[in-house]
């Protein structure tokens, strides 16, 4: 599993841990993007797009990756998922494999040769080419589905395509297989950046500055962000919902901050770029963790605690097995961040001083958010204390049911 994945699922340890540890939830930080987000128009994908909206908006944001650095050419996940299709032995797999590494040659040297990381040359290139490149970059996406979800790839346009006539399968074939809908999508959202902050972003940084797809330095949990870019943790989304932040969002770029434990991209802020919206958001860290109402705000102390979760249990991964449950819980009850007198409860923080009593709650948002926390098993005074009721199958439902 995956980084994302952990987050979506509310019942995963990593889940519980950051709704625990980020004890204001998303609403601040979704007031405070809204206050950015100044775009008046939102870019819609054609018809022709339908389900491989998820391979436009990997192939937007390979292309926007290009715009900051050429470093990678060929995104690495795309390299793999190119080796895997060889490993089936059949004719289609070497035929997809032999395709792909044709692929992969073409699209270094297109990018190396428009020098798409030139802060002397525009973000955009003229339109056939960017068309090209779009081509080739929803291509190249394909391929990375085999990396990331062996059983979806089977379904896709490319692998559909080569099963049913090896010999024929080419390039120039596979280059002919996305709908204009997604090539126009892919082009107008590469339009939109840049006249969008991005490119202001773009223009007063180097190409050395910047990371494409970061990884972490962790076998735990798999996890790479879009941008590295001189200390901004930057994360593009393609979603047609541009003007709100949903939760996952928030909680994956503090999961991101927390993965690099070795400081390696010196992260001072943290950042997300709506590319059908055109609307750049970024926070200082510190800003970031104090709108979500980390009880941590010691980042090395965060990351710690973070670091013991993935060494503990197997975080992005729903535990079932009741003994897995217990050990989950034990986990989470001993990483639980601990109020010292005078502290909220809620948020750790300290709470103003009062001439009456000792208060328990630094505000009214956290008294409110402590009943939410209590309910949900999160705080100490509610049920289960750090465990949420586990998932009963639906055979074992029946069953009671029927007693």
């Amino acid at each position: 599993m995956s980084l994302t994945s952990g987050i979506h699922c509310p019942r995963t340890p990593l889940r519980r841990f950051l709704d625990r540890e980020l004890s204001a939830g998303a609403h601040p930080l979704r007031k405070s993007f809204r206050a950015r987000d100044q775009s008046n128009q939102i870019l819609l994908p054609g018809p022709g797009v339908g389900t491989e909206a998820g391979n436009v908006g990997t192939a937007i944001d390979y292309r926007l990756r290009l715009a900051f650095t050429t470093a990678e050419p060929v995104d690495h996940v795309a390299r793999t998922g190119i080796l895997l299709t060889g490993t089936s032995h059949s004719d289609a797999g070497q035929r997809m494999r032999e395709v792909g590494e044709e692929l992969a040659a073409r699209l270094e040297e297109t990018v190396l040769g428009l020098q798409l990381d030139n802060r002397d040359l525009p973000m955009e290139q003229a339109h056939d080419e960017e068309e090209d490149l779009a081509r080739m970059l929803i291509a190249a996406s394909w391929y990375q589905v085999n990396y990331r979800n062996s059983y979806g790839f089977a379904y896709t346009p490319l692998a559909i395509t080569a099963r049913e006539d090896p010999g024929a399968f080419t390039l120039e074939r596979l280059l002919e297989l996305p709908h204009r809908d997604m090539v126009a999508d892919v082009v107008a959202q590469l339009y939109k950046a840049a006249d969008s902050p991005l490119d202001a972003l773009r223009a007063r940084t180097r190409p050395k500055d910047c990371t494409p797809a970061p990884t972490f330095p962790t076998d735990r949990i798999s996890a790479d962000a879009d941008l590295a870019v001189d200390g901004l943790l930057l994360d593009f989304k393609s979603t047609r919902y541009a003007r709100t932040l949903r939760q996952a969002e928030a909680w994956q770029l503090v999961g991101y901050l927390l993965l690099d434990t070795a400081d390696q991209y010196r992260i001072d802020r943290v950042g997300l770029y709506l590319s059908r919206s055109g609307t750049l958001a970024s926070w200082p860290v510190e800003e970031y963790l104090d709108l979500l109402g980390a009880c941590r705000r010691e980042i090395p102390a965060f990351r710690a605690a973070f670091t013991e979760l993935l060494e503990g249990c197997t975080a992005d991964d729903e535990p079932y097995e009741q003994e897995e449950e217990d050990r989950v819980r034990r986990l989470l009850r001993r990483l639980a961040p601990v109020a010292d007198p005078g502290h909220c409860l809620v948020c750790t923080q300290r709470c103003p001083d009062s001439g009456r009593r000792t208060r328990e709650f630094c505000s009214t948002w956290c008294r409110g958010r402590a009943q939410t926390l209590r309910n949900k098993g999160l705080l100490p005074g509610g049920p289960a204390f750090c465990s949420p009721a586990p998932a009963r199958s639906a055979w074992s439902s029946l069953q009671t049911r029927r007693l």
